[in-house]
């Protein structure tokens, strides 16, 4: 679905990835692991149209994006849910959900159905955003990126912030997308709640990806986690 290959993007003379390559298949939840400054959001920021890279390819369903406006990536099927939440103050959680909605089409996600998967925010329905607790903020945002009914979702830093019970609740909710055949990249520090998600493990460090493992191999090669993770 999703093919980054050996790109390079800068912040002005900063060469900050240095041939990052990595894949997310067809319903499957990829984890990016990295220490803080390694590259992780510029990644992103590379795939959805932010920060271009300027040399390299990201093509999706084997389409090259780079260098896509973000809102035509975005139109193609790829969305996201941006690190530090970012909800709109003044739209109701109502206002959210139907803001940004497109055709339903095959993932069929409607306000309704998007108040089924977050219970929380039903009984939310007509707070505004900044009335919302993180977690709850959290969950918004991930109904908010899932109203455009895309197939790739990436995740930046998703847990950030939260409590162990909001947390778990992410884990349930990634879970059931992944059911549903959603694809998800999954950008985080939390490395015992991606391990428990992901389906396979990329680490990068210095721009480049250095690891593409399992969850298993990761939980059981100290060394590996301690050069890259410092954990």
């Amino acid at each position: 679905m999703l093919e980054v290959r050996d790109i390079h993007t800068y912040y002005d003379q900063s060469h900050v990835l240095q041939g990052a390559t990595l894949d997310v298949g067809e319903n499957e939840v990829v984890a990016l692991l990295g220490r803080n400054g390694m590259g992780k959001t510029t990644l992103v920021r590379s795939i959805i149209g932010f920060n271009p890279p300027r040399h390299g390819s990201i093509r999706y369903r084997g389409r090259d994006i780079a260098g896509l406006a973000p809102h035509l990536i975005s139109r193609m099927g790829v969305a996201l849910v941006p690190q530090g939440r970012r909800v709109f103050a003044s739209l109701s959680v109502g206002e959210h959900l139907s803001a940004f909605a497109r055709a339903p089409g095959k993932r069929g996600w409607t306000p309704e159905k998007l108040l089924d998967l977050f219970p929380r925010l039903r009984e939310r329905f007509r707070n505004s955003g900044n009335k919302l607790s993180g977690g709850e903020q959290q969950m918004l945002v991930i109904g908010r990126a899932l109203s455009i009914n895309a197939d790739l979702v990436i995740m930046d830093e998703p847990s950030e912030g939260l409590s162990p019970m909001m947390v778990r609740e992410l884990g349930r909710i990634i879970g059931e997308l992944r059911k549903g055949g959603m694809s998800i990249l999954l950008v985080e520090q939390n490395l015992s709640f991606a391990l428990s998600v992901a389906d396979r493990v990329y680490i990068i460090s210095k721009g480049v990806v250095e690891c593409d493992l399992l969850p298993d191999e990761l939980r059981r090669n100290h060394e590996l986690r301690a050069r890259y993770l410092g954990v």
